[in-house]
């Protein structure tokens, strides 16, 4: 009995996925469809197709366990210490300062290699 329940359900999840996956190609057809229509429109009607195919989405077991997995990782960040703005700014300045010194030397790099190569080749006399 609660192999038919489950097999039920999840066969109807399959036909939820379908239905939304319909909605959100014939969503997009549309937008093309209908070119000569504003743009405003368009977009419009696109989301308001995408808002329902979520809303398909959202109502199965797939859909339930994205939810569940962005409320979870919503909490999670809330839980996370971030760092001040004098930290970021630090962080940021030794980042900056440390790609201007990469870039300077592999520069100086560069050069003294095709200076190298050129005298080793004879073109630098």
């Amino acid at each position: 009995m609660a192999e038919k329940a489950a097999s039920r359900g999840s066969a109807l999840d399959t036909v939820k996925l379908a239905i939304a996956l319909l909605l959100l190609a014939v969503g997009v057809g549309g937008f093309y469809y209908f070119s000569h229509q504003m743009l405003v429109v368009r977009v419009i009607g696109l989301l308001v197709i995408g808002g329902v195919a979520a809303g398909v989405f959202l109502t199965s077991a797939p859909g339930r366990g994205a939810w569940a997995f962005l409320q979870g990782s919503r909490t999670e960040v809330r839980k996370m210490v971030w760092p001040s703005r004098a930290e970021t700014t630090q962080v940021t300045l030794v980042v900056v300062g440390m790609v201007l010194v990469m870039g300077v030397f592999l520069w100086l790099l560069d050069t003294f290699l095709g200076w190298v190569v050129k005298h080793l080749m004879g073109y630098g006399s």
